[in-house]
């Protein structure tokens, strides 16, 4: 590991700690020449699989248009930036888990929209507007529909007894 500010290859570890559950381990070092201190981030490196486009085209997987994409739906909602990362990387586990060589991009924009469901239903809503490409709008209130149902039976379950809730 070659120093940001010198280029010299000598320096030290000082402090290591792990970082997002584990996967993730954060480095503090010091470089001997110049004795100035830097950080450096270890992970296992990941075969993803490739994405299977709709239209036939391979891509390499891209964690960074999962991220867009979470971003856009969550943008001035109450989540967090560390429920975002949470969100990613179990998306990415959960692919890495199938050992599979080629996954549809659909099982990609299904997992986020079934995450986005219980991180926030009105990112969900965007989410899906966006990833299901609604052609009117009654394509769009049947998406809703089993969204508001579920709010429905839990706003009962939560009303008090001799309540219509």
């Amino acid at each position: 590991m070659r120093c940001p500010f010198c280029q010299d290859a000598e320096n030290k570890v000082i402090d290591s700690r792990e970082s997002h559950e584990g996967s993730v381990i954060r480095r503090r070092r010091e470089c001997l020449a110049c004795k100035r201190r830097f950080t450096t981030y270890e992970r296992v490196e990941e075969l993803h699989p490739l994405i299977v486009k709709k239209d036939g085209r391979r891509e390499v997987f891209d964690r960074e248009k999962i991220v867009s994409g979470l971003k856009k739906a969550c943008e001035k909602r109450p989540v967090s930036a560390d429920q975002l990362e949470e969100t990613v990387v179990a998306i990415e586990r959960q692919l890495q888990g199938m050992g599979e060589k080629e996954v549809p991009s659909s099982v990609i924009g299904e997992e986020v929209m079934r995450r986005l469901r219980q991180l926030d239903e009105v990112a969900y809503v965007r989410f899906a507007s966006v990833y299901r490409s609604f052609r009117d709008i009654a394509e769009f209130m049947d998406e809703l529909k089993p969204l508001l149902e579920s709010e429905e039976r839990e706003r009962k379950a939560k009303a008090p007894p001799g309540t219509d809730g």
